[in-house]
């Protein structure tokens, strides 16, 4: 069986950090015909395309991604070894990239990485994503882990690991004194009401609760960001429909009320993630520690 040649890989890695064979070759003070046989003889090695071109731009190939991000931990690596063994340097503080989804809860997100704060060693770094960059940018390694609150499941081209953290009952909550009891009633027709907007899990659960009691809303506002429902659900003096957790501290100094939970109407919240060969041991810490919320 042939062995990889890590002088290759090597080049492979600087060349993708780089994006450009012409700086990387300068970088290393090669030719950039040389360095380009060295990627060529280890593509035909391992049988495999890493780069296809875009202009005088080289892009990484599917492979070559999931190439670069093993390179990357092996040359990380191998740089702290070779700081420990010849200057006596321990390795850098652990570092976790966490993508979350831009819309969830920033309680929630603080909940989840509470454990973290204990920890002064360790560097955390947290990214907001749309649903879709949230995912490519897990695919390509760019996240350790991935909060979302859409269930992800995979295909043919990827299997996520997608594990539920916790659910959260969703609530009917607004401002003290309204005088509304704790059982749905002709009383919240008079309401104004803040809602999450059409094409949101929430709001269609919503939808389909007022449906079946010929209920219709009088809709004041909508948002597709929790942080956003939160202030409206301060500020506006109507009734909003989301999560307890997205308002514990309003909820706690009684400046918000919750009148009514929804039967059977939850948000769920995630962790995505996929395999990797060398994981970042702080995510087995964090996915076995219960989040309460």
């Amino acid at each position: 069986m042939s062995r990889l040649n890590y002088h290759h890989l090597y080049y492979f890695w600087r060349v993708a950090k780089q994006g450009n064979l012409t700086q990387a070759a300068r970088q290393l003070h090669v030719s950039q015909s040389a360095l380009s046989l060295q990627i060529k003889q280890l593509e035909q090695a391992m049988k495999v395309s890493l780069f296809t071109r875009t202009g005088r731009c080289l892009a990484l190939t599917e492979v070559g991604r999931q190439a670069f991000s093993y390179a990357e931990e092996i040359f990380k690596k191998g740089e702290e070894l070779e700081s420990l063994l010849t200057l006596g340097i321990q390795p850098e503080q652990p570092v976790i990239r966490i993508g979350m989804l831009s819309t969830m809860s920033r309680n929630f997100i603080e909940s989840f990485i509470e454990p973290l704060l204990r920890k002064p060693d360790v560097k955390y770094i947290l990214h907001a994503r749309g649903q879709t960059n949230l995912l490519n940018a897990l695919a390509e390694h760019q996240f350790d882990l991935a909060l979302t609150n859409i269930e992800v499941r995979g295909t043919g081209k990827q299997i996520w690991q997608c594990q539920l953290l916790a659910r959260q009952a969703i609530a009917v909550i607004g401002p003290p004194g309204l005088g509304l009891s704790r059982k749905f009633s002709d009383r919240y027709q008079s309401q104004r009401w803040v809602l999450p907007v059409n094409d949101s899990p929430i709001r269609s659960a919503f939808d389909g609760f007022c449906a079946q009691r010929q209920f219709k809303p009088n809709i004041v506002a909508e948002a597709d960001d929790m942080a956003m429902l939160r202030l409206l659900a301060r500020d506006a003096g109507a009734l909003a429909v989301m999560p307890g957790v997205v308002v514990k501290d309003e909820l706690k100094t009684g400046e918000l009320v919750e009148y009514l939970v929804l039967p059977n109407i939850f948000e769920n919240f995630y962790a995505v993630s996929v395999k990797r060969h060398i994981p970042n041991p702080l995510i087995a810490q964090l996915l076995n520690i219960k989040i309460n919320v």
